[in-house]
C-alpha cells in the first residue's frame, strides 16, 4: 500500500505529460526529435525522483528542479512543470520550517531565472514571479499543515503505545510496588521485635527488667504492625487506594529515624525541612530499609542519615559503623532478601540511582541520587488537544500571503496587454488595490483562533474596496481586480466550518459570505452608474447583487461542506485516540487491581495470623512465643514476597529465548491482530547464525513492531558475507524516542549498526562471524 501511494501520483503525472507529448507531436509546434528526447529524459528522472519524495524530499526537489530546467528548454510550451510543486509539498510535510523556507526560495528563484531568460525583463516577469511565489507558498503552507497534523497523530500514537506498554507491564509493576510497600511497612517492625526480644532473653539473668520492656515493646509494635497490615488489606481492596501518607515528608523521616534511635544508639540526622514529592517518599522508604538493615545486621552500630540538595538533586547518604555486638543468631534469615534490590527499585521509580557497599572501617554505606521536586505529570487530554490543534507557524501566513499576491499577479499579467500610457496611469490605482488586498487577507492569520471574527473582518474589508472605488475613484479597469479577493472569503468560510464552535451553527457563514461578496462586487461594478458601458438603475443593481449572491452560494456551500468533512475526520481521529487510550488505561487498572486483590488474600491468610499470635503472646508475657511468632510472621512474609516474583521469574526460567526462526510466528501474530506484516528472507538468512544474534534480531523486530504503528510493515533479512542485514519498514514510531533508544542499545550490545530513516525504516547490520560452510540439512526451530 505504501508503495502504491508513493508511485501513484508520479505515474499519473508521467502519463499526462506523455499524452501531451504524443498529441503535441502532430501539432503546429512539435518539440522536435531532440526536444522529445529531452522531454522523455526529464520525465523519467522526474518520475523516479517523485517516487522517492517521502524518503528523501530535499533530494527529490533538487532533481525535479533539474527536470524543470531540462523540460522547459526541450519543450517550452508543452512542459507542465508540476513536479517541483509536489516535491515542495513533500519537503514541507517531512522537513522543519527553515528547510521549507529555503526550499521555497530555491524553487521560486529557479523558475524566475527560467522566465527571465525566456521572456526578458518585462512586466510579465513580475506577474510570473508573483504567481509562482503564491503557488509555491500555498503548497508549502498546505504541507506545513499536513506536517503538524502528522506530528499530532504521531504524538497520539506514541501516547497510546506508551499506554499499551504500561498495560502489559501493569501487573508486574503493581506486584513489585506492593512488595516494596509491604516490605517497608511491616518488615522493620517485626525485625525490631525479634532483635529486642532475643536480647531480653539473652540478658534475662543479669537484666530481668528488660523482659518487661521487651514484652511491652513487642505488644506495642505488634499492635501497630497488625493495624497497619489490616489497613493495607483494606486499601488493597479499593481500586483507587493510595498508600501515600499525606503528612509532610521531612517530619515523617525524622519520626522514622527517631524511632530507630530508641532501639539502639541515637542516629545522627541532617534533613532539609521542606522535602516533598515522590523523591521525598523514595527517601523515606530507602532510609527505613537501610536503618532496618543496620538494626538487623549491625546491632549497636552508630549510624547517620544525611540528605543534601545539589544542582536540583537530592543526595541521600545512610552510613553506619561496624557492629559493636555480634548479630543475633538467625538474624540474617529474618529478611526477605529484597533489601538492596528494593531500595534500587524505589530509587529508579523516580528517575534516580542507588549504590550500596561496605566502608573501609567495616561498616556499610547506602548512597542515592534522586531528582528533586515533584515529577512532571503527563499533559492532560485538553492540553494535548490544544497542542494538536495549535496555531501553525507557517500555514496561516502562507494562506494570507497567497490570498493577497495571486490577485495582484493576475492584475500584472493582464496589464501586459495594455498600452504603455494605460499602464502608467494605472500605477497609483494598482498600489491602492495592493494595499486593500493586503488588508483584506490579513485577518486570515487568526482564522483558527477566532474564525467568526475573521469572517466578519474579511467581509468588512471587502467594503473598503467598494468605498475606494467610490471615493478615490479607481479606474474601472483596475477596480475590477478587487474581485480577486473572493479567495480570501472562501478561506474564511472554510475556517468557520473547520474551527468554529458548534458545526451545526456555522451554516450562516455561507449565506453571509455569498450575500456580502455579491453586494460588494455589485457596488464596485456599478460605482459609475453603468455596467459594461450600459446604464443601470437601482432596481437592476439590487437584482444583480442578488443574482451574484445566488451564483456564489454553491461555491461557498461546497467549501463549507469540505470544512465540515475535515473537521469531523479530525475529531473522529481524536475521539478514537481518546477511546483507545482510555481502554488501555482501564485494562492497566484492572490488571493492577487483580494483583492487589491477590496480595490482600495472601496477606490476610499468611502474615496477619502470625502477627495476631505475636500480640497475644506478648500480652501473656511469653517472650519465647513472641520471638517465635515474630519469626514465623517474617518467614511468611518472606515466602509471600518471593511468591510475588515467582510468576515473572518462573516464566523467565521456563520460556526458551526466541530466535530468528520465531519471527514468522511473531509476524503472524500481528496479522491476527489486524496489522499486515510481511516477512522476507527466512530461513536462508538466519541459517547457522549464532544464538545471541538471533535473539537480538527477534528483540529488535519485536520492539520495532510494538512501537505503536498500525499500518502495514515489512521485515526483510539478508545475509551478506559475515553480516546479517535487517530492514524493517512501516515503523515510524520506532525511529525516535524511547523505542529508538532501546533499539540502539540492543544493536550496540551486538556490536552492530543501526540507521533510523525519517520515512519509518530501520536498517540494522549485525556481525555474525565467518560465512558457514553449506550443510545438507537444517533441523527447524520448534518455535517456528
Amino acid at each position: 500500500m505504501e508503495t502504491i501511494r508513493n508511485w501513484c501520483l508520479p505515474l499519473l503525472l508521467a502519463a499526462t505529460q506523455g499524452a501531451l507529448l504524443w498529441s503535441g507531436a502532430g501539432s503546429d509546434d512539435p518539440p522536435g526529435l531532440m526536444g522529445a528526447a529531452g522531454v522523455v529524459c526529464a520525465l523519467a528522472v522526474e518520475t523516479v525522483a517523485l517516487g522517492r519524495r517521502r524518503d528523501a524530499p530535499v533530494r527529490a526537489l533538487a532533481w525535479t528542479l533539474g527536470t524543470l530546467v531540462l523540460g522547459t528548454v526541450a519543450w517550452p510550451d508543452g512542459w507542465l512543470g508540476i513536479g517541483p510543486s509536489i516535491a515542495l509539498y513533500s519537503v514541507a510535510v517531512h522537513c522543519p520550517v527553515p528547510v521549507t523556507v529555503r526550499a521555497v526560495a530555491a524553487v521560486v528563484g529557479v523558475e524566475w531565472v527560467i522566465a527571465a531568460v525566456q521572456e526578458g525583463l518585462r512586466v510579465s516577469l513580475l506577474s510570473q514571479l508573483g504567481l509562482s511565489l503564491g503557488v509555491y507558498v500555498l503548497c508549502a503552507g498546505l504541507g506545513e499543515a499536513r506536517r503538524h497534523w502528522r506530528a499530532g497523530r504521531l504524538t497520539a500514537a506514541r501516547r497510546l503505545a506508551g499506554a499499551e506498554h504500561a498495560r502489559r507491564l501493569a501487573g508486574d509493576q503493581e506486584r513489585r510496588r506492593l512488595a516494596r510497600e509491604l516490605h517497608d511497612v511491616s518488615a522493620h517492625h517485626l525485625t525490631s521485635v525479634v532483635v529486642t526480644v532475643d536480647a531480653a532473653r539473652r540478658l534475662e539473668d543479669s537484666r530481668p527488667d528488660l523482659a518487661a520492656e521487651a514484652l511491652s515493646f513487642a505488644e506495642r509494635t505488634g499492635t501497630e504492625t497488625l493495624t497497619t497490615l489490616q489497613r493495607l488489606v483494606g486499601l488493597l481492596r479499593d481500586a483507587d487506594a493510595g498508600l501515600t501518607d499525606r503528612r509532610p515528608m521531612s517530619g515523617r523521616i525524622e519520626e522514622l529515624v527517631a524511632g530507630f534511635g530508641r532501639l539502639g544508639p541515637p542516629v545522627e540526622t541532617w534533613i532539609p525541612g521542606d522535602l516533598a514529592g515522590p523523591a521525598a517518599e523514595a527517601v523515606h522508604g530507602i532510609v527505613r530499609e537501610a536503618l532496618t538493615n543496620v538494626l538487623r545486621y549491625a546491632p549497636g552500630a552508630t549510624a547517620r542519615v544525611v540528605v543534601r540538595r545539589e544542582d536540583g538533586l537530592l543526595r541521600l547518604t545512610v552510613e553506619n559503623g561496624p557492629s559493636r555486638t555480634a548479630a543475633q543468631p538467625g538474624a540474617k534469615g529474618l529478611g526477605a532478601g529484597r533489601g538492596v534490590s528494593g531500595m534500587r527499585e524505589r530509587a529508579a521509580s523516580v528517575g534516580g540511582e542507588l549504590t550500596a557497599g561496605p566502608t573501609g572501617d567495616g561498616g556499610w554505606r547506602v548512597r542515592a541520587t534522586l531528582p528533586d521536586g515533584v515529577v512532571q505529570q503527563p499533559p492532560t487530554d485538553q492540553a494535548w488537544r490544544r497542542d494538536v490543534l495549535r496555531e501553525q507557524r507557517f500555514t496561516d501566513p502562507a494562506l494570507a500571503f497567497t490570498g493577497m499576491i495571486l490577485p495582484v499577479s493576475f492584475t500584472l499579467a493582464i496589464m501586459e496587454d495594455w498600452s504603455a500610457r494605460a499602464r502608467h496611469a494605472a500605477v497609483p490605482g494598482l498600489l491602492v488595490v495592493t494595499v486593500l488586498l493586503a488588508l483584506h487577507a490579513l485577518p486570515l492569520l487568526w482564522r483558527r483562533r477566532a474564525p467568526w471574527a475573521v469572517l466578519l473582518a474579511v467581509l468588512g474589508t471587502t467594503w473598503l474596496g467598494s468605498a475606494a472605488v467610490v471615493a478615490v475613484p479607481l479606474p474601472s479597469q483596475v477596480a475590477q481586480f478587487l474581485t480577486g479577493g473572493v479567495l480570501v472569503e472562501t478561506l474564511a468560510v472554510y475556517a468557520v466550518a473547520a474551527f468554529g464552535q458548534g458545526p451545526a451553527r456555522t451554516w450562516p457563514a455561507t449565506a453571509a459570505a455569498a450575500l456580502g461578496v455579491g453586494c460588494s462586487v455589485t457596488v464596485m461594478s456599478c460605482a459609475d452608474g453603468s455596467v459594461a458601458g450600459e446604464a443601470i438603475g437601482r432596481g437592476e443593481s439590487v437584482f444583480l447583487a442578488l443574482l451574484l449572491s445566488v451564483l456564489l452560494a454553491p461555491l461557498f456551500a461546497t467549501v463549507w461542506g469540505a470544512g465540515l468533512v475535515v473537521r469531523r475526520r479530525r475529531l473522529r481521529a481524536l475521539a478514537n485516540d481518546d477511546f483507545a487510550l482510555a481502554t488501555s488505561l482501564w485494562h492497566a487498572d484492572r490488571a493492577a487491581e487483580a494483583e492487589r486483590v491477590r496480595l490482600a488474600g495472601t496477606l490476610r491468610d499468611a502474615v496477619l495470623r502470625h502477627t495476631a499470635s505475636l500480640v497475644d503472646a506478648a500480652r501473656r508475657g511469653e517472650t519465647a512465643d513472641v520471638a517465635g511468632a515474630a519469626r514465623a510472621a517474617l518467614a511468611a512474609m518472606r515466602d509471600m514476597l518471593h511468591g510475588l516474583g515467582d510468576g515473572e521469574d518462573s516464566v523467565g526460567r521456563l520460556t526458551p529465548s526466541p530466535t530468528a526462526a520465531d519471527l514468522d510466528a511473531l509476524c503472524r501474530a500481528w496479522g491476527t491482530n489486524g496489522r499486515e506484516v510481511q516477512l522476507r528472507g527466512l530461513p536462508e538468512a538466519a541459517r547457522d547464525v549464532p544464538s545471541a544474534v538471533q535473539v537480538s534480531v527477534y528483540r529488535i523486530v519485536e520492539a520495532a513492531l510494538g512501537a505503536g504503528d498500525h499500518g502495514p510493515a515489512r521485515v526483510t533479512l539478508r545475509r551478506r558475507r559475515a553480516t546479517l542485514l535487517l530492514t524493517v519498514t512501516g515503523v515510524r514510531l520506532a525511529i525516535a524516542g524511547p523505542v529508538a533508544e532501546r533499539l540502539r542499545v540492543q544493536v550496540a550490545a551486538g556490536e552492530g549498526r543501526i540507521v533510523c530513516e525519517p520515512a519509518g525504516r530501520l536498517l540494522v547490520s549485525l556481525p555474525v562471524g565467518p560465512v558457514p560452510a553449506p550443510v545438507q540439512e537444517v533441523s527447524p526451530s520448534p518455535y517456528a
